[in-house]
């Protein structure tokens, strides 16, 4: 596994992580790319952080809404499932691992 697989995995289950610490469970993707910044010292633009947040879409993970020039992710069930450790979503770390 390269290492650009392995940061894009660490950092979809830290955005799951934050969006669940989050009262509405949604963070724009501004926010969410200073977070991963100041937590893991993952300095990506903006569109980085949108195509993960793409990523987890896909996989039913996250929903996406456009606002304006950011994006906003809102915790799904599925991406709840996969914290709880019921389910696993093929390119996102497991929780409890690293």
């Amino acid at each position: 596994m390269s290492m650009e697989s392995i940061i894009q995995e660490e950092a979809r289950l830290t955005i799951l992580k934050e969006l669940a610490q989050q009262p509405n469970k949604a963070l724009t993707s501004e926010a969410m790319r200073r977070f991963l910044l100041d937590f893991l010292l993952i300095d990506k633009p903006r569109e980085w952080v949108e195509a993960q947040f793409q990523f987890l879409s896909d996989m039913t993970a996250v929903d996406v809404i456009p606002a304006g020039t950011v994006k906003i992710a809102r915790l799904a069930e599925r991406g709840e499932l996969h914290l709880s450790g019921h389910i696993s979503i093929a390119g996102v770390q497991r929780p409890g691992r690293g």
